[in-house]
């Protein structure tokens, strides 16, 4: 049955987003690259102290948005906190892309990207990867010099894990002069690469951040958006007054206090990824390499049969063949050390 009032028509075209299946809890979850080890104890201290009327009121913000500010080395005027990164990109969309502005992306990347910009009325210019992952650049200068509205680029990329070096986003920005760049820093604490200094001096420069990977807080949906000011104050403008819950902040506040665990978080994948790359090589499962918290695998015509395999043992990875156009790709989360050798057993007696 068609609705009574009619649909925008970016709504109707767009195709939808299938998130997450439910009845994952209490399996060994390597298929949305949610951190396994959980949040810092302190997170769950801190929510455990929050008071009948901190819940009941409407959250205030102030306070642990200039303290993270100072964790990542920006003035406070720079950060606003979101709702998840999924905000954060929404925002952006909101605030910069009219109907029928032109986004540039460089797939398989993040399926929000093209969702917001749909959803806004945009003309989507996708470039893609090849087959051995390498990214664009030459192609994407070409289209930069266009000057379409938006670019958006994950760094480190989700699903290929390859990441683009601070000297060819200097190559990117100095050709992008009439194009916003967004650059999705989710997998940055994995990867080390970061451009987060530079909004100060490029006033076309968008950053974002995420406390659901490294920091383990998924399930609060904590993002965070850092630009130069003359950007981050038509953010506000465009943003709700309430986007982040009381149960976020805290957890915000707490995450940043206990470097300690993140360091031994860190450490805990690190070797993670050396073993499940090292696994694979000696089973003869072609993989990239990878700067994030996952890796992805080529299997061929097997991929589902060894998605169905390990999920019948309780152990979920993700099939990405779609993204490829059915070529056959899975890509895998890193675990803890015990888990990837799990995987890795499963994976042996399956291939």
């Amino acid at each position: 049955m068609k609705p009574v009032i009619p649909v925008r028509g970016a709504v109707t075209r767009m195709r939808p987003y299938h998130p997450p299946l439910e009845g994952r809890d209490g399996k060994l979850r390597l298929d949305f690259n949610e951190n396994t080890i959980g949040c810092s104890p302190m997170v769950r201290k801190a929510i455990r102290n929050l008071t009948s009327a901190a819940v009941s009121m409407y959250p205030e913000q102030e306070s642990v948005r200039h303290e993270l500010a100072t964790f990542f080395g920006v003035r406070a005027e720079e950060l606003l906190l979101t709702n998840g990164t999924d905000e954060a990109l929404h925002l952006v969309a909101d605030t910069f892309v009219e109907p029928g502005d032109e986004v540039l992306l460089v797939e398989p990347t993040f399926a929000m990207y093209r969702f917001y910009c749909e959803l806004a009325g945009a003309r989507i210019l996708a470039l893609r990867y090849d087959d051995a992952m390498r990214f664009p650049m030459r192609g994407l200068l070409t289209a930069l010099r266009k000057g379409p509205r938006v670019f958006f680029l994950a760094n480190p990329n989700n699903p290929t894990g390859s990441v683009v070096r601070p000297a060819e986003l200097r190559r990117i920005l100095k050709t992008a002069t009439k194009t916003l760049l967004v650059v999705d820093e989710a997998y940055f604490e994995f990867s080390g690469i970061t451009i987060l200094p530079w909004i100060r001096r490029h006033n076309n420069l968008v950053v974002t951040r995420t406390f659901s990977k490294a920091a383990g807080l998924a399930g609060l949906r904590l993002g965070c958006i850092f630009a130069h000011r003359s950007i981050a104050e038509h953010f506000r403008k465009a943003q709700s007054p309430y986007p982040v819950n009381v149960a976020a902040l805290a957890a915000a506040r707490a995450t940043i206090r206990d470097r300690r665990f993140l360091r031994n978080t860190l450490r805990e994948f690190r070797r993670s990824r050396k073993e499940l790359e090292r696994g694979l090589a000696k089973l003869g499962i072609p993989f990239f390499p990878s700067a994030a918290n996952f890796v992805l695998l080529s299997l061929g015509e097997r991929a589902k049969e060894v998605v169905a395999s390990l999920a019948r043992q309780g152990t979920l990875i993700r099939d990405r063949s779609s993204d490829f156009g059915g070529a056959g790709y899975v890509r895998i989360t890193f675990g803890t050390l015990s888990q990837t050798r799990r995987v890795l057993r499963q994976l042996k007696e399956i291939v």
